[in-house]
């Protein structure tokens, strides 16, 4: 396993809370990844307490919102974890900047393996949280983890949809998903020419004056002193942008929820 180096120093996005301990962890997934966690425990919390894996978005880090969940959650009795995903933040895996929806359902499984084990968690009180594109992840991970008992998903859109349809379906014909996958093949030829790979899928800055809300809205958060965090690719440069193409081909994943009882 990867031997990683992780920042100690309190370097989130949001404010330290007084009610929760905090701290760094990692565990590995089955592809032999080693991930970057940070722990959240309530303080006095007696006995074993229902724990829950926060990740996402798609092109965040654990410091920003979903660390802020996890924080949150702890805040209200849980036992937390926010990590990065493989290839990402200070989480293991090469090359870096990619994204897989096979591995990164894993990452899910391989948290909820992590907190299984803790002397203080009951393993029959375990959920996850997928936040915006890792929403679908969460979703993939609930459908066949039967360790997962309750699962959230806070997403505006259909990531897989929008990657192979485009924004608003704009691309959505035979023609259109033809030409975008002989695009980004055609560059994964020109990069393996060159060794390097593209990167792109940030937020766009300068922010145009006609760019959508939601893009507005990316820029709002991530482009500013609000959200913005040196690991994170949607506020630097973006992903290795022909290591994502998986998602052209992942199944549409529908809205849903899975939910039981955590106390």
């Amino acid at each position: 396993m990867a031997q990683l180096h992780l920042t100690e120093e309190w370097d989130k996005v949001f404010p330290k809370s007084e009610k929760v301990t905090h701290r760094k962890v990692t565990f590995h997934n089955r592809y032999g990844i080693t991930l970057a966690a940070d722990l959240y425990e309530p303080i006095h919390a007696d006995g074993k307490l229902p724990a829950i894996a926060v990740c996402g978005p798609f092109g965040a880090v654990k410091e920003q919102a979903s660390g802020l969940y996890a924080q949150t959650m702890a805040e209200r009795g849980f036992l937390t974890m926010a990590f990065d995903p493989s290839f990402t933040g200070e989480s293991g895996g090469e090359s870096r900047y990619m994204a897989s929806p096979d591995i990164n359902t894993e990452d899910f499984q391989a948290a909820v393996d992590f907190l299984s084990v803790q002397e203080n968690v009951d393993p029959e009180k375990i959920g996850i949280i997928g936040i915006c594109g890792w929403g679908g992840m969460a979703l993939n991970a609930a459908a066949i983890d039967t360790r997962i008992k309750a699962t959230v998903t806070a997403t505006m859109y259909d990531m897989s949809r929008v990657n192979a349809n485009g924004y608003f379906d704009s691309e959505n014909s035979e023609e259109q998903r033809y030409e975008k996958r002989k695009a980004l093949n055609q560059q994964r030829t020109d990069e393996y020419k060159t060794g390097a790979y593209v990167l792109g899928g940030g937020v766009v800055d300068p922010l145009p004056e006609d760019a959508p809300f939601f893009v507005k809205d990316y820029y709002d958060y991530y482009k500013t002193d609000r959200g913005y965090h040196v690991r994170s690719l949607n506020s630097n440069e973006g992903w290795n942008v022909t290591g994502c193409m998986s998602f052209l081909n992942m199944p549409i994943c529908s809205t849903a929820m899975k939910s039981e009882v955590l106390y």
